[in-house]
């Protein structure tokens, strides 16, 4: 797969909360930063630090993908379900990815928009 392609599957595995495919698209070292926090290093640290942030169902819509050799940047909206909490975030997204792994994921966002949606 291309950088590019590995990104759509990340996207689309994401979007069916499929944590297998996920977590098999990172490399063992892949360095995870939602930017402002502090960054996290490694798959298995990856996915402890996600599951401290459950959700039930989530949608990446892509609105922009631009790819360079092995970097990828997406422009997204990211919608996310827990419980009965809506929660819209517009994100500004970087992938590395060798070898058809992600070795490096960086979201841009605004931390006021992790606030629930008002019902």
């Amino acid at each position: 797969m291309t950088a590019e392609e590995t990104v759509l599957t990340f996207v689309d595995a994401w979007n069916r909360l499929d944590e297998d495919a996920i977590y098999g698209l990172m490399a063992d070292g892949i360095v995870y930063h939602n930017m402002p926090l502090k960054p996290v290093t490694g798959r298995e640290a990856v996915r402890a630090y996600l599951a401290s942030w459950p959700v039930d169902s989530a949608e990446w819509i892509v609105l922009n993908i631009v790819a360079k050799g092995n970097v990828v940047l997406t422009e997204r909206i990211d919608r996310f379900v827990r419980g009965t909490d809506r929660i819209t975030i517009p994100v500004m997204g970087t992938f590395e990815v060798e070898n058809g792994l992600i070795t490096h994921w960086r979201d841009y966002f605004d931390m006021g928009a992790m606030k629930p949606e008002p019902r």
